[in-house]
Order: C-alpha cells, then structure tokens, then sequence
C-alpha cells in the first residue's frame, strides 16, 4: 500500500542521513591522516559488495543509487573537481557523471592534453580522457600524454555508447549532418543505408554536432540524449551506431596511488632494444609467472624515427608476487619500463 511505501522511504532516508553520519566521522580522520576524498579502491569494493544482492530491484538500478550515495558522501567530505574532453554533454562528460556521480564538479577542457595539464596543475583533482573504442580502437592522444606525464591511471570506466540523430526538423528534411569524425565512423553502414545524400560536416565534438543542428537550417547532429536535452532537439533516430555493442574505454587519471581491491589491473609502458625476439623475451615473464596480459598496443616514440615503445595491460595488482617477478624478468630485456598505474578492473559490458 501507499503508507506501507510511505513508511519505507521514511526508514531509507533515516538509514542515509545513518551513513552520512559515519562518513562525517571519517572524513575528519582522512583530513588529519591528509588522505584524499575518493577512494576507488574502497568504492569498487562497495560496489561489489552490494551488487547482485538485491532479490527484486535490478543490479544496474542498485549500482546507479549506490553511486550517487557515493557521490554524496564525496561531497560531505569535501569538493572534488573532474576535469573531462568537453564541452559538457559530451560522451566523456557522461562517463565522467557515471563515476563521480552528480555531485562532483566537472571542469571541460578543449583537449585532452588540457586534461593531464588541469590535473598536473590541481587545477581538478582528477581527469577522464578516453583510451578506445570498440569499433574505432585507441584514442592515440590519451596513450602518447603519457609518456610526457607523470600522472598514474587511477581508474577506469566502460560506457556504452548510443549515437541519436538530433534535430529540430523532420529526418526527410535532413540536408547536413554535423558531428565528430569517430561518431561518423561508428554510424557509417547506417548512414550510408539512410542518409546517403547528406552532408557530412566534421566538429570538434558530438556535442558540436549538437549544438549545430540548432544553427543551421535543415541539419542535424549525432550526439548524446544528454546533448538532446542540452539543446532540446528532438531524437529524430536513435542507437544509430553500426554495432550495438559499440563501448568507449575511459581512464581516469591523478596523482595518488591506488591499493589492492583483488580484481585490478595494471597499466605499463616499455620499450625493447632492436634485436630480434627482443619483444618476445620480454612478454615470455608473463607466460613464465601466469599473468594475463589484457592488450598490447605500439606507439612511435616520436624521438627517433621507427622507434616504438609498447602500452601493455595485465590483471592483478602491481605489488601481487606474480606480477612483481615478471616485471623483475622484463627488465633485463626492456630500455626502460614504466608502471602508469594499478586500479580497479572494472567491468567490460557499458553498464
């Protein structure tokens, strides 16, 4: 009934301003030890505790409240800013909200070189930039900030992307089409099927695109619904996108290191010497101590023409003994190998 329904809100916000109150306690404790607001660690191991616990309400819907109860509790103990590859209503932007939840402050930066430099600066506390994309690969820019920064990836985050048509005037009537050259890509077979008439105008952003669509006459943009709302267009054609499983990998970065959560990750760079099998005798140490290397992935140094270092994701944990020996073998066959973080594995579906 409704007074039963009534009655159990009463008791949930009793048990939230409970929570509030123990997280206040602790955040005085965290100011004296000097330690900082957000704790992935801590709030992965939250998540996991209470996901599938639930026997009716959906995981994703228990995951959703958690987060922005940890996003709250954030804010109680204290403003944290996020610095994000805007402009807002970007798909960074929503997977910057999907972590740190509404609550936090979130500060759009025109590149994602900005991003490292806000972060560097304390200008933000943290930073979301995206790595890759299912369908278009690596975002080669986040990779090579790297090998100038000494910022550590301190987390990451799996979205979903969902491209929508967005304008003001009926699909028929659709002569131009702006948005970001990787929204194209990811839209094409559909666009070819659809719209193979219209012009296709490149932007900085899909939120460009957006915010386009209400300036020229007879266009559109393939964005965000977040943008939509933004804007307030209409979505003339949703999920868009060729592939339904179309997911964008976002790293979080910052300046402290992370602990242990049992289901992590780590992140290294190395480069081998020119020999043959340099490469090969390297990566043998993971084989040797059965660590499961995730991706490989080669970038030009950009000092020495056909001089390549190598990005390689591994599961566990930077100081877990297995990984600690194989990093130990690899340096015996590497120029130099750099840890860029060890964080919390997170899940691969976007939800």
């Amino acid at each position: 009934t409704r007074k039963e329904i009534d009655s159990i809100d009463g008791q949930i916000v009793k048990l939230l301003d409970k929570r509030a109150s123990k997280v206040k306690g602790i955040a005085a404790e965290k100011s004296k030890e000097h330690k900082g607001v957000f704790d992935p660690a801590r709030e992965a191991e939250v998540l996991r505790k209470i996901s599938g616990t639930s026997k009716i309400f959906p995981k994703q819907g228990v995951e959703a409240v958690f987060s922005e109860i940890l996003s709250v509790s954030r804010s109680l103990q204290g403003n944290i800013k996020v610095a994000f590859l805007g402009p807002d209503a970007s798909f960074t932007h929503m997977a910057a909200i999907k972590k740190f939840g509404q609550n936090a402050e979130f500060v759009p930066a025109d590149s994602i070189s900005e991003i490292f430099s806000m972060v560097e600066k304390d200008i933000a506390n943290f930073g979301v930039a995206p790595i890759e994309n299912s369908t278009e690969g690596t975002v080669n820019h986040t990779q090579d900030m790297f090998l100038e920064s000494q910022l550590n990836i301190i987390g990451e985050i799996y979205t979903n992307i969902h491209h929508h048509l967005l304008s003001n005037v009926r699909l028929v009537e659709v002569k131009k089409i702006y948005s970001h050259p990787q929204a194209f890509a990811q839209c094409r077979k559909w666009l070819s099927k659809n719209m193979p008439a219209a012009e296709l105008v490149h932007v900085s952003s899909t939120t460009k695109g957006a915010e386009s669509a209400t300036l020229y006459h007879s266009s559109a943009g393939i964005a965000s619904e977040l943008a939509a709302k933004k804007y307030n267009l209409k979505v003339v054609a949703e999920n868009i996108e060729d592939l339904g499983n179309n997911t964008t990998r976002f790293l979080v970065i910052g300046k402290a290191q992370q602990k242990r959560t049992g289901r992590d990750k780590t992140s290294i760079v190395l480069s081998v010497k020119h020999e043959a099998g340099a490469l090969f005798r390297a990566l043998e140490a993971f084989k040797k101590y059965n660590v499961n290397m995730t991706k490989i992935e080669s970038r030009p140094t950009k000092l020495k023409n056909w001089e390549y270092v190598f990005f390689v994701d591994v599961q566990g944990f930077v100081e877990d003994d297995n990984i600690r020996k194989a990093l130990k073998d690899m340096e015996q066959h590497t120029g130099f190998i750099s840890i860029l973080g060890s964080y919390p594995e997170e899940s691969t579906n976007g939800k």
